[in-house]
């Protein structure tokens, strides 16, 4: 069936009430798409309902769970946008903060594959992470042809093996990938932000890492190109300008109506908030839409953190 250019498809969107996902959400329906999403709370099926979905409670680390909820939306693609990272940031004890996420983009990957082909859904789409995690060698700004960095700081160990392993199996079965930068905008920021306000977000040494952003908006959108468009393979879904944290990170505080951020030395950095984070502030690379913005022809509503941090926060 088609609508003007657009293919109305049936969409399952895995994890519809995620920052991400209900404007994923909103947007398919927009464009005339018949949406089912998930949620594991009964007391958010109302949420998606007003989102123009059906709604449906389903546990994505449970096969039977999931098996049923995609045998009865009979897709004709699955958006995989599980996670359950706990709004608090534990930076330090990273694995303990993605812990169930990490089995998300594991087992919760496995079981929504075997459900597609259980039940004959042709296309696959998996949110992925690229913000400052790419290979710490040669130049600050990676593509797609460049490796995630397989060791990010041990306690973002098994969250890199999950994101690889994610990747993997999802190209594997010949889906697509969409590698979300560090996310931002209403819902999305707000912890960090409280942070930059009360001055504990500091530039660690140098602050010559490199992070990539992008606007919740953008991701979504960019995701919904990709299932339109039945795309395969990884793409970096980050904005146009990525940048040290000596740069984002003042202008970040200066938006919120902060003073600047407090600089700190690696050491003291090392002790107060682990390796993860020293990594990120002082070697973390940034990453390239190129890609995205030739092959879906993604247009950005915010091309740059600047612009969208100052709207956002104004």
């Amino acid at each position: 069936m088609e609508s003007g250019k657009v293919m109305i498809m049936r969409v399952f969107v895995a994890g519809g009430t995620g920052v991400v996902g209900r404007r994923l959400v909103r947007q398919l329906v927009a464009r005339g798409h018949q949406v089912t999403a998930t949620t594991t709370s009964p007391a958010k099926l109302g949420v998606l309902e007003q989102l123009g979905a059906e709604a449906v409670v389903m546990n994505g680390l449970d096969a039977v769970s999931v098996g049923a909820a995609v045998a009865k939306a009979r897709p004709d693609v699955i958006v995989h946008q599980m996670t359950a990272i706990d709004r608090k940031a534990d930076i330090k004890h990273m694995d303990r903060w993605f812990a169930v996420t990490n089995r998300l983009r594991t087992e919760g990957t496995d079981h929504l594959l075997a459900a597609a082909e259980q039940a004959g859904v042709p296309e696959f789409v998996a949110q992925s992470y690229a913000s400052w995690n790419g290979i710490r060698e040669g130049g600050w700004v990676k593509t797609e042809d460049d490796p995630l960095d397989p060791e990010a700081g041990t306690t973002a160990q098994p969250v890199m093996e999950a994101v690889g392993y994610l990747e993997d199996v999802v190209v594997a079965a010949g889906g697509a990938v969409v590698r979300y930068g560090g996310l931002y905008g209403p819902g999305a920021t707000d912890d960090q932000v409280e942070l930059v306000r009360k001055r504990q977000y500091p530039v660690v040494g140098s602050g010559a890492g490199y992070s990539s952003w992008v606007h919740v908006d953008d991701a979504a959108s960019a995701t919904v190109l990709v299932v339109e468009q039945k795309a395969r393979g990884v793409f970096n879904i980050v904005d146009d300008e990525p940048a040290p944290a000596r740069e984002w990170l003042p202008y970040l505080a200066a938006c919120a109506g902060a003073k600047p951020p407090m600089r700190v030395p690696r050491w003291l950095a090392r002790l107060l908030a682990g390796e993860v984070a020293v990594a990120m502030m002082t070697q973390g690379r940034g990453f390239s839409n190129a890609k995205a913005k030739r092959e879906l022809g993604w247009e950005l509503r915010y091309p740059s953190w600047r612009q969208g941090f100052q709207e956002g926060l104004a």
